[in-house]
This record gives structure tokens, C-alpha cells and sequence, in this order.
């Protein structure tokens, strides 16, 4: 007669509760906490341990005093108040240490030796930081190149803190590709970003994502790998504000009244995708250089060819970019 394998100890033990989000779920349903014995009444917990978790979560900004009791705050609201102030100390402690390593290199080498600096940051955090720190001593001008890419959510994300300057009598400009004119929710974004008083303009194609604060800092982002450059050197930064005016004066205003590609902005699309298919390049490749989706590139292929006579691709590319070169 075979006996039955017990399971081992504590393999049907109940997790320990958790006082803090037990409260904080209690504050959010009741929309108050009029006092710790009653909260701790209805969660059945004693009332040093719900003191205590009250202490925790007012610390954690989840909750906050008010009218004789506590409220609770929305989440996303508490980290940014948890968060900025060490993002700040960090970014400010960056900042000492840069001015003591140029100090140190001004006194052990050359000036030549000690001209420029180029540091790289990694991840989120440390990147959205950099850009928050110096939006908020930015005092006259600010330019951005936004690039068409599949991680356009990354990229807004990082680059949202520059946007705060705009109402502060700061002149923004950004520059970023024709499809952000057709995106629905790209679209809004550049609307809400000229409202506010910025001034856009688009191209085929943005090489890379740079901003440029006052003529004297420059950041570039490298999105495919998480990392940024801050750029102090003088001569790099005129070269990518160089850069940034020669795209500018050749590119297209935007305006809330346009709609999608249409008139200029699709003869310059067009433009660019003869030029690489004239390449002999795929429609993939041609759709990733131009940041758009490989079913939209097609459709303008299509429109662009219909009255070429071509007997191959590479042909029609090549007519096509000899036709749009002498337009």
C-alpha cells in the first residue's frame, strides 16, 4: 500500500501582507484617511503598523495631508516628486565633478590639452535627466532634430523635457521627418508643440536626434542603444547648429492646417525615394531610411511609377530621379 508524498513545509503558507499597499489601496477606494484607528479597524491590522505605513507613504509622496487627514496622490504623480529631486542632485553632482576634472586638467596640462569634452550617458534615466537639467538653465534658444524612427514614443519621451522651456521667451526649433505630418498621434504632438508657441519644419529624412541648448551645449541620442553624448566642445557644437540651419532652410513648414503628404511635401518624398532606389536599394531599406512603414513607401512607389515605361525597378528608380533632378 503506497502513502502519499506530503508537500513540503510552507508550501501552502499565505504571503505576509503587505501594510503599505494595503493602505494605499484603502486610501484610494475611501478617497480620505480620517485617522489610523479606523483605517487600521477595516483592514484589521494593528494601528502601530498602519501608523507606521502611513509614515511610509506620505515619505513615498502616496499620500499627503490634508484637512486633518490623508489623501492619496495618483502614482505617476508621486514618483515625479520622488524621483526629480534625486535626478536633480545627480545631474548637479555630475556637474561638480565635471567642473573639478577641468579644474584638475587645467592645472596639470596644457590649455590645448583641456579643450572640449564629449561624455557619454547610458539608459532612461540618466539621459532624461541631463536634458531636464539643462532645459532649465536654458535662457534664449533651443534646437532639436527629431528623427524618424520605430522607437518615436522613446524618443518624445526623452526629448519631452526640452519642450518645458517653451512660454519662457525661449525660440525653439525643431526639425523632424514628413511622416511625422501623417502619424495621427505624431500629428497631435507637433500641433500642441506649435500652439505652445515652437516653431516646426519637416524633411524627408533627419539623420539623427540632437539637441542644441543656447548655442553652447549639445546632446545626441543614440536610441538604438539607450545612449546619449553631451557635447561641450565648441567647434562640435557649431558644426551640429551648422548642421541643424542648412536641414532648417531647406526644410517645410509645418502647419496645423496641412494635411498628410500632400503638394510640396509629397514631391519631396517622392524626390527622396527615387534617389535611393535609383540605389537599387529594397523598398525595406528605402522604408527605414525614410522612417516610414514598407506598406506606405510602396504606395508612394506606386504613385511615383504609374506613368513611368520602365522594364525594371532599378530603371524606373533611375528615370524617376533624373525626372524629379531636372523638375
Amino acid at each position: 500500500m503506497s502513502t502519499a508524498t506530503l508537500p513540503p513545509p510552507g508550501a501552502f503558507s499565505v504571503p505576509e501582507p503587505d501594510p503599505e499597499a494595503e493602505l494605499y489601496r484603502y486610501a484610494a477606494r475611501c478617497g480620505r484617511i480620517a485617522s489610523v484607528d479606523t483605517a487600521a479597524a477595516h483592514l484589521g491590522l494593528p494601528a502601530d503598523t498602519v501608523a507606521a505605513a502611513a509614515a511610509r507613504l506620505v515619505e513615498l509622496h502616496l499620500l499627503r495631508p490634508a484637512d486633518g487627514g490623508l489623501v492619496p496622490r495618483e502614482p505617476s504623480a508621486a514618483a515625479e516628486l520622488a524621483v526629480t529631486p534625486l535626478e536633480r542632485a545627480m545631474y548637479e553632482r555630475r556637474e561638480l565633478a565635471d567642473r573639478l576634472r577641468e579644474r584638475i586638467d587645467g592645472i596639470t596640462r596644457a590649455p590645448a590639452g583641456a579643450a572640449g569634452a564629449l561624455d557619454r550617458l547610458e539608459g532612461v534615466a540618466e539621459i532624461r535627466g541631463l536634458v531636464k537639467l539643462a532645459a532649465e538653465v536654458c535662457r534664449d534658444e533651443l534646437v532639436v532634430l527629431h528623427p524618424g524612427e520605430a522607437a518615436d514614443d522613446l524618443v518624445d519621451e526623452l526629448l519631452d523635457a526640452c519642450y518645458s522651456v517653451l512660454g519662457d521667451g525661449v525660440g525653439v526649433r525643431v526639425v523632424c521627418p514628413h511622416r511625422s505630418r501623417a502619424g495621427y498621434a505624431a500629428r497631435a504632438r507637433l500641433t500642441q508643440l506649435a500652439g505652445r508657441g515652437a516653431r516646426i519644419r519637416t524633411l524627408s529624412r533627419v539623420p539623427e536626434a540632437a539637441v542644441v541648448f543656447d548655442r553652447s551645449l549639445a546632446v545626441t541620442l543614440d536610441v538604438a542603444d539607450l545612449s546619449a553624448r553631451r557635447v561641450r566642445d565648441q567647434g562640435m557644437v557649431r558644426f551640429l547648429l551648422g548642421l541643424f540651419d542648412q536641414l532648417w532652410d531647406g526644410a517645410t513648414p509645418f502647419s496645423a492646417d496641412d494635411q498628410g503628404y500632400s503638394g510640396e511635401i509629397a514631391h519631396d518624398l517622392q524626390q527622396a525615394i527615387a534617389r535611393l532606389m535609383a540605389q537599387g536599394l529594397t523598398d525595406e531599406v528605402v522604408a527605414r531610411r525614410l522612417g516610414m512603414s514598407v506598406r506606405t513607401c510602396r504606395r508612394h512607389i506606386a504613385a511615383m511609377l504609374q506613368n513611368l515605361d520602365a522594364v525594371s525597378r532599378f530603371q524606373a528608380g533611375v528615370q524617376a530621379a533624373s525626372r524629379f533632378t531636372l523638375a
